[in-house]
């Protein structure tokens, strides 16, 4: 950035987060109207990266996409500025060597970025700067779909009915182009990966196919197709808006318009009730004593659990960072209901290792799975797996992909008896209910 910009007039800046576009951008587009030069920055937070990998392939996307968009601001005469660190330390930085008016930001709705947020607020408020956060990468954010007394839905299908009552209601989504200037003059340029600590991830983030949608009702439980839309990393990271994918969905695609509301679904529960992080949706669940065998685990992280369709989708979510989601359903279940290992843990391994990784969802899902969160699988309900296969995989295509010694001597017998596995946890369940109740 040309030192003689610094501290000589008054500018705006962008904060970009998890809304990695310059295109249908509302903080961005709020920020170009301030009547300022727009400054935009990214700052790795170490935060959050300290507890990754250096080869993380979620680190490589981000950084991937900052140089589109860095890129595409050079052409026109300005760049992005990227900081690695602390954010209220980064802030303060900043506060020493531009003249800042006011800091836009897209809101994020999970705890950690909720309580930074709030820090980094505080700190500019302090100096007299105004921040400015602007719902981005939701429909509708968490006081904006709730029951007629005001509380929040804990059931999906209401919420969803109540949600498409909502949308109707609201004029047409609008989608704002391509925003490249306005901005603060003076490209410099981008540190390299190597350089901010990093190093690049042999595992890449695939492009959406937004025309793989209108066979999604066809498809979507069939894991050996791979026909979904690779759509999820980009909505996480924000590199397409939410509302430019629901604004080219058709009435037709009605079945993924309902995965969409999911999402929000379970932001709005992360939002409203953030004990789930950590603790059961239902506390009558906390009296379930969980095995959690470390053996029984690793066999499952690696996939050797002699269940095809658990292996499969285990191996393909360690080669690629992906996995299909009827597989994520069968291998949640099976780690809590046939292994009897905690949620938590399972969630934890999917964060570590999923490209679209996103709290609410991971955590929803696998609360789900587990039969401990709102609107979750019954606990009774008990997912065989050589059924779940022999019904979305019937030609074997998807396990033989990635179980190149599948019907051979090297793949081992299933590590435990499904009718056993079955009963085992019927009997933890109910005994960890019967202890939670009254007199238990």
């Amino acid at each position: 950035m040309n030192s003689e910009l610094k501290k000589e007039r008054d500018i705006s800046v962008f904060w970009f987060r998890r809304d990695l576009r310059l295109e249908d951008n509302t903080g961005l587009v709020e920020a170009l109207r301030s009547g300022f030069p727009v400054l935009p920055v990214f700052i790795f937070d170490t935060n959050i990266l300290e507890e990754l990998p250096a080869d993380d392939p979620r680190v490589t996307f981000i950084y991937r996409q900052l140089q589109k968009i860095h890129g595409k601001l050079a052409a026109a005469g300005s760049g992005l500025r990227v900081f690695r660190g602390d954010p209220v330390q980064v802030w303060k930085h900043m506060l020493s060597r531009y003249r800042i008016k006011e800091v836009y930001v897209n809101k994020d709705y999970e705890p950690y970025a909720m309580d930074r947020d709030r820090a980094v607020a505080d700190l500019l408020e302090g100096h007299g700067i105004r921040f400015r956060p602007f719902k981005d990468q939701v429909i509708f954010e968490e006081g904006e779909v709730l029951k007629q007394d005001g509380s929040p839905y804990t059931v999906f299908t209401p919420y969803k009915r109540k949600w498409l009552e909502t949308f109707r209601e609201r004029p047409s989504l609008s989608v704002t182009g391509e925003a490249v200037t306005g901005f603060l003059p003076g490209s410099g340029s981008l540190p390299g990966l190597e350089a901010m600590g990093f190093q690049p991830s042999a595992i890449h983030v695939r492009p959406y196919d937004l025309s793989r949608i209108r066979d999604y009702p066809q498809v979507r439980d069939l894991p050996a197709e791979d026909a979904t839309s690779h759509l999820s990393p980009h909505l996480r990271f924000g590199t397409i808006s939410i509302r430019k994918v629901i604004a080219g969905l058709a009435p037709s695609d009605e079945v993924f318009l309902s995965e969409l509301i999911w999402r929000e679904f379970f932001m709005q529960i992360l939002f409203h009730f953030p004990k789930v992080v950590n603790q059961n949706f239902q506390p009558k669940y906390n009296g379930i004593h969980w095995k959690n065998d470390p053996v029984d685990y690793r066999r499952w992280c690696e996939g050797r659990t002699g269940y095809p369709m658990v292996d499969a989708g285990m191996r393909q979510l360690n080669a690629t960072g992906t996995m299909h989601n009827r597989v994520r359903m069968v291998t949640a279940s099976f780690l809590c209901k046939h292994l009897l290992v905690d949620w938590r843990m399972g969630e934890a391994y999917f964060a570590s290792r999923l490209l679209d990784y996103e709290l609410s969802s991971n955590n929803g899902n696998w609360q789900w799975a587990a039969g401990t969160g709102c609107d979750a699988a019954p606990y009774f309900r008990i997912f065989n797996p050589a059924e779940q296969q022999k019904r979305f995989d019937p030609e074997l295509e998807y396990v033989r992909k990635w179980i190149p010694e599948y019907g051979t001597p090297d793949y081992p017998d299933p590590m435990i008896d499904h009718k056993f596995a079955r009963e085992r946890t019927l009997s933890a369940y109910k005994k960890g209910i019967e202890s939670y109740l009254p007199g238990g």
